[in-house]
C-alpha cells in the first residue's frame, strides 16, 4: 500500500514506515502531522486517483527532526570584468516518518 501526497509544492510517494525529508514545517520534533492533500492511494492492487485529491484519504506522520541540508555553493562570474560573487545556502527541511495511511 502506498500513497502520493503533496506538501511544500512537491509530491512524494510514501508507504508506511518510510522516512522522508520534506520542506520545513513549523512543528516540533516528536509531534504528529496529518497530510490531507493525498493525490492517489494504491490499496490491494487498486489505484484510487483524486480529482485533484482523494477526499477520504489522509496520511499520518511523526516529525523525527528539523535540520539543514548540505551547503550549496552559488558562484557568479563574469569574464573580463573582474566580477566574482560567492554565496552559500543551506535549505531547511523536516524529516518525517510515515506512520499510517488512511484510505
Amino acid at each position: 500500500m502506498y500513497a502520493i501526497i503533496a506538501t511544500g509544492g512537491k509530491q512524494y510517494k510514501v508507504s508506511e514506515g518510510d522516512v522522508i525529508n520534506i520542506e520545513k514545517l513549523f512543528v516540533e520534533a516528536g509531534e504528529e502531522v496529518t497530510f490531507d492533500d493525498v493525490l492517489a492511494v494504491s490499496k490491494d492492487g487498486k489505484l484510487e486517483v483524486g480529482n485533484p485529491s482523494v477526499g477520504s484519504a489522509s496520511v499520518k506522520a511523526t516529525v523525527v527532526k528539523q535540520d539543514k541540508a548540505k551547503k550549496v555553493i552559488v558562484y557568479r562570474y563574469k569574464r573580463k570584468s573582474g566580477y566574482h560573487k560567492k554565496n552559500g545556502h543551506r535549505q531547511q527541511y523536516t524529516q518525517v516518518k510515515i506512520e499510517k495511511i488512511n484510505a
